[in-house]
């Protein structure tokens, strides 16, 4: 796929919403051949079904990972996925259900440990957003479901892996552009990226002396289902179009960040987080 593509009117009534439904299809294959950054390495992804988290999984079974793959209920994207992973020469775990319960978030750890032996990397990734322009609008339960998915399912996911990692290994938390500069018509989304960058800044010097590392990844716009699940149809139209690089990002782009930060390429790196958002500058 083009970089730069045009991106038509489009929605959806679900969130999470559905990536085998959008137009363009998003762009999640990597670029390069894999030289074994991964190998012999257990990763548990969640929202690894589509968007960011789909690319995520795809790029690092071809540098050799086996992939678990917690998903809310998106079970039609979640096996292309899988497909997609086995295809990379990989195996793929797939695990469906709400990690913002904390039951469900600890059997999808001891699942992927009693599958594939072992877990190395934690992808907090998973997350849904919804507008609330009007604070005195949000609802008590929609502003609690935020939470729950974008906040507690990260302390939950992550209390149940601390047990398995080990010196070496590495969590990664997904956080947004919006926590930095933050969007008056996403304000309960962008106080839980908000909360999850400030979870991998203090986690990370708790974790120091162990030898785990974490840091963060917050991209900018990004062609995902967040953005026809969330977005009216007319607001989607040329999405992404007002970033100095005058588009949205395709998740292979993203991806490329939690490959370095999983890697031993970013072994210096802890407690950091990267910028992949077409150019906006914000502080770090």
């Amino acid at each position: 796929m083009n970089e730069h593509v045009k991106i038509p009117p489009q929605d959806q009534d679900a969130m999470p919403a559905d990536e085998h439904k959008m137009n363009p299809a998003p762009d999640y294959m990597p670029r390069h051949p894999g030289v074994g950054k991964l190998k012999d390495k257990v990763a548990l992804i969640t929202g690894g079904d589509s968007g960011i988290g789909r690319a995520v999984a795809v790029l690092f079974a071809r540098e050799g990972a086996k992939v678990a793959i917690a998903y809310y209920d998106e079970t039609k994207d979640a096996e292309k996925t899988k497909e997609l992973v086995e295809a990379e020469g990989s195996q793929a775990l797939l695990l469906p259900g709400d990690l913002g319960v904390k039951e469900n978030a600890t059997a999808a750890v001891e699942k992927t440990v009693e599958a594939f032996g072992q877990l190395d990397i934690l992808i907090n990734n998973a997350a849904m957003q919804w507008l609330d322009e009007d604070l005195t609008e949000l609802s008590e339960d929609r502003l609690r479901r935020t939470f729950d998915s974008n906040v507690m399912a990260y302390f939950f996911c992550t209390q149940a892996a601390l047990p398995h990692l080990k010196k070496g290994d590495s969590i990664i938390n997904t956080s947004s552009v919006n926590a930095f500069a933050g969007m008056g018509s996403l304000i309960s989304y962008s106080t839980t990226r908000g909360a999850s960058l400030a979870f991998s800044r203090s986690l990370a010097g708790n974790l120091a002396d162990k030898g785990i590392r974490v840091n963060t990844v917050a991209p900018g716009p990004i062609w995902t289902p967040f953005i026809p699940g969330t977005m009216p149809a007319e607001e989607v139209e040329d999405f992404g179009s007002q970033v100095p690089m005058g588009r949205a990002g395709q998740p292979w782009e993203v991806a490329t960040s939690y490959l370095f930060l999983a890697s031993s390429d970013g072994n210096y790196f802890n407690g950091q987080t990267l910028h992949p958002n077409g150019g906006m500058i914000v502080g770090a």
